[in-house]
């Protein structure tokens, strides 16, 4: 799940607090945590995505297929997959009432 954040050194506190742990990735654009099998991120200003409020992600074993899939029972593509590194792709869609789905293959 990634989050919007305003203030990441002040959002990062409060999410190493609530997980117990530090961060696994900690940079000035971005913030992520691995805490029991889940990924919590933290996107200042709501990162390139223009995000405004949380968007969970679901694992699929091949992402193409997911979104091909899910664009053909109506969704619509807001970001394409593309490779954010450590093998990991991610993309997004939007169900008819705008709520952003995301999508996330490990290679």
């Amino acid at each position: 799940m990634l989050h919007p954040v305003s203030d990441l050194a002040k959002a990062k506190a409060v999410y190493a607090a609530l997980l117990g742990e530090a961060p696994q990735t900690d940079s000035s654009h971005y913030v992520g945590f691995e805490v029991g099998g889940q990924h919590i991120g933290l996107v200042p200003a709501g990162g390139p995505q223009d995000m405004t409020s949380p968007v969970a992600y679901w694992h699929v074993p091949d992402i193409d297929a997911k979104v091909a899939e899910l664009t053909a029972a109506g969704a619509t593509v807001k970001e394409a997959a593309h490779d954010v590194g450590g093998g990991r792709l991610v993309a997004a869609v939007t169900d008819p009432d705008g709520n952003v789905l995301g999508l996330i293959q490990d290679r």
